[in-house]
């Protein structure tokens, strides 16, 4: 091996005794003539290092490694080690240079979006949706007053951390573009505020509609708006009632032994069945999508004056996964002439045999809270937790469920007489009024819309013939929609439990806009609260 300098890398102190070892044998005569037979290497192995790593032939051009117990000194790097330390200290360098560039900018420029979560198809069947607002960087505090949402909704607003949500109050609406404004945001470290921004559409609302056959099967169809697009998800020769959320489908049917009750995708599909408190029928089907909870009315199928429940309040998990729980008033079980669910919430106001008006939570230990009595609760406002209900003495209160307070519910201008129905808009109320003459005979009736300060216009209307049975409105009031009885005096009625007229159509009506809508056959479209009633 050479050891003129003409190697790049200078050889290690153990590498030279290793050289130095082998001149001796090199020059030494061959054992049996050629270099090419093996050499003599006792003595190289009498001065192995006690590492045990052998030595390399004389005669090999490449240099022993170094023995791993040794800690040899080591020279000056080589050129190739020169060069890449040179290379990870510029790269260290200018990652530090862009470190301090990229922070000098993010205080320049202010905290960014880096991340948007809404769900605009469920902002529209419910209130209490939410959009969060993720900035790339720790926030300052953030009030309510630096937020704006166009079209105006009611919001409330937390903020914690990098994330500000903005919750919706009421249900959005349908094919609606908002924008969703922060103001003045800055950085926690400091730096310049900036205002964050984002927009989402919502989609095209999707109704369910019930048609009855008396000659066939009863069908619950899905469609849009225009009925164009109506397809069945559900069919069964008695339907009695039905209610959808925005992921399911509850179906009461009616059978020899009485009602079951199914639960399904609002596809149809991934059908099960609910187990009942017994053998009996179903009625007022009402779901809570906030608590996934469904309630019905429960009645025995033997049932006497001394023996069954009659009309019993029943609800339970719209998932199967507990058993179906009875209302109680004090310790006894209550049978209820009316109900409903509080929106955006799981608790139920419910008025009992003896008139007596309560609010419970199922889903607590409280027991009911006694409102007063009432003669019917006419709707429960989203968002606000206040009831429409009307007293024993034929009077009409708002009634708050917080706190048991009550107010007058605001006359009509102009008056078109005393409601007989009334349906709770996020923003004033529907009102179904019959018109009579001066012997007390209905001459028509109408739907009249007032809004909260008493100002009133009538949006739909029917002969005297004619009857309506239902109005319900979307859930963000955008849509109303109308159900009428034609000719009721000569529209027979079917044969179930709850009779009603086998002719229906129901009107849709644009609140908002000025939209045409169709008039589809069939009733109880999904976005009614109770069923029709006879």
């Amino acid at each position: 091996m050479s050891t003129d300098g003409s190697d790049e890398r200078p050889l290690t102190r153990a590498e030279l005794r290793a050289l130095r070892a082998a001149e001796p044998a090199a020059s030494a005569p061959a054992a049996h003539g050629t270099e090419a037979d093996t050499p003599d290497v006792g003595r190289i192995a009498a001065e192995r290092p006690t590492s045990g790593v052998s030595a390399p032939k004389a005669d090999s051009s490449e240099p022993a490694p170094a023995p791993e117990a040794d800690s040899p000194e080591l020279g000056p790097p080589s050129a190739p080690d020169r060069r890449f330390t040179l290379a990870l200290l510029s790269v260290l360098g200018v990652l530090a240079i862009l470190a301090g560039v990229l922070g000098v900018v993010s205080l320049v420029q202010g905290p960014r979006l880096s991340a948007v979560q809404v769900d605009p198809a469920q902002a529209i069947e419910s209130s209490g949706t939410r959009v969060i607002l993720t900035a790339n960087q720790t926030l300052d505090p953030i009030d309510a007053e630096q937020v704006s949402v166009q079209p105006a909704v009611p919001f409330t607003v937390d903020a914690a951390g990098r994330s500000i949500g903005v919750r919706f109050t009421v249900p959005l609406h349908d094919e609606t573009t908002y924008t969703v404004s922060v103001a003045g945001v800055s950085a926690a470290g400091g730096g310049e505020p900036t205002a964050l921004t984002t927009r989402f559409t919502t989609p095209a609302s999707q109704i369910m509609l019930l048609q009855r056959d008396a000659d066939g099967d009863d069908t619950i169809f899905l469609s849009d708006l225009s009925g164009e697009k109506a397809a069945p998800v559900f069919q069964h020769p008695r339907i009695s009632d039905y209610r959808a959320t925005g992921s399911r489908l509850v179906v009461a049917v009616e059978e020899d032994a009485g009602s079951r009750l199914i639960v399904m995708n609002r596809d149809g599909s991934d059908q099960r069945e609910l187990k009942l408190p017994g053998e009996g029928y179903v009625s007022s089907v009402q779901v809570s999508d906030r608590a996934g909870l469904v309630g019905y009315s429960y009645s025995d199928r033997d049932l006497d004056e001394t023996s069954g429940r009659a009309s019993v309040l029943v609800t339970q998990p719209l998932s199967g996964a507990g058993e179906p729980r009875i209302a109680t008033v004090g310790d006894a079980e209550v049978s209820v002439a009316d109900w409903r669910f509080v929106p955006d919430s799981s608790s139920l106001l419910f008025i009992d045999f003896d008139g007596a008006l309560s609010v419970e939570d199922p889903t607590t230990d409280a027991g009911a809270q006694p409102m007063g009595t009432a003669a019917s609760i006419l709707g429960v406002n989203r968002g606000t937790y206040t009831a429409l209900v009307e007293r024993a003495d034929g009077s009409f209160i708002v009634l708050d469920l917080t706190d048991g307070t009550e107010q007058p519910l605001p006359p009509s201008d102009p008056d078109y007489g005393d409601a007989v129905g009334i349906e709770a808009l996020p923003v004033g109320t529907l009102r179904h009024i019959v018109q009579r003459d001066e012997e007390g005979m209905p001459t028509g009736q109408a739907v009249v819309r007032v809004d909260e300060q008493g100002a009133a216009a009538v949006i739909a209307e029917v002969s005297g013939t004619d009857s309506i049975l239902q109005t319900c409105a979307s859930p963000s009031g955008q849509y109303v929609a109308v159900t009428t009885a034609p000719d009721l005096a000569n529209n027979a009625y079917d044969d179930l439990l709850l009779p009603l007229p086998t002719t229906m159509h129901t009107e849709l009506i644009d609140l908002v806009g000025d939209r045409t809508l169709p008039t589809l056959n069939g009733f109880d479209i999904s976005w009614c609260r109770t069923a029709p009633l006879p």
